[in-house]
């Protein structure tokens, strides 16, 4: 398979791993409606940086190397639950924006960035995911080395990023209809979300 018919292929796989509505969807809805769109958009490549990442190591024919990670798997989960609870807590206890002092936006978008992209890294089950993925796309057949995962993990790339930009574009039109007291509200009720979907994984994991 050439070049563009892959990356397009892996493209349409990206968005589609992308699109389910989880926590952290919920996270950068909740950036983009109290921080606006460039907040979202940076926190959702935090995300498909990990994909990437992800969909890279399973066209290296990786993924029975993620075996060893078995071991350590439930304990990241932990973590990133728990990490995802303090967060989505945060949010819902924070200020008010208009009440608290401006932040550099670089550097607020380089930790919107860092931390989706840690909490997403947290799951490297994930590479078995793509590598079943991509068996069911007829892809892991169509090449080998880095000259086909790299157009593959780029796809991933591209398409994942097209949909965390879509969804914080869709929060910008959002927060431009809503006065400051509903995106409070909205705010809060999407932090509530993630808090709420933290602590069920948290309890699942520890009941393992």
């Amino acid at each position: 398979m050439s070049d563009a018919p892959l990356l397009a292929t892996a493209a349409l796989l990206g968005f589609a791993v992308a699109a389910p509505v989880g926590p952290i969807g919920l996270v950068c809805l909740s950036r983009t409606l109290e921080r606006g769109a460039a907040s979202g958009f940076a926190s959702g490549l935090g995300a498909a940086s990990a994909d990437a990442l992800f969909a890279l190591a399973a066209g290296l024919g990786l993924a029975a190397a993620s075996a060893p990670l078995a071991a350590v798997a439930r304990p990241l989960r932990v973590v990133a639950a728990l990490l995802l609870l303090a967060m989505g807590l945060r949010a819902l206890l924070r200020r008010p924006a208009a009440a608290r002092p401006a932040r550099a936006a670089g550097g607020t978008l380089a930790r919107d960035y860092a931390s989706v992209l840690a909490l997403t890294l947290a799951n490297p089950a994930t590479v078995l995911h793509f590598a079943i993925g991509f068996a069911g796309l007829g892809l892991m057949g169509a090449g080998g080395g880095w000259g086909f995962a790299a157009p593959l993990a780029a796809g991933v790339f591209l398409g994942s990023a097209a949909w965390w930009l879509a969804l914080a574009l869709g929060g910008a039109l959002l927060r431009e209809r809503l006065d400051a007291r509903w995106r409070g509200r909205v705010t809060r009720a999407a932090a509530g979300l993630v808090a709420l979907l933290a602590a069920l994984a948290l309890g699942a994991e520890l009941r393992a």
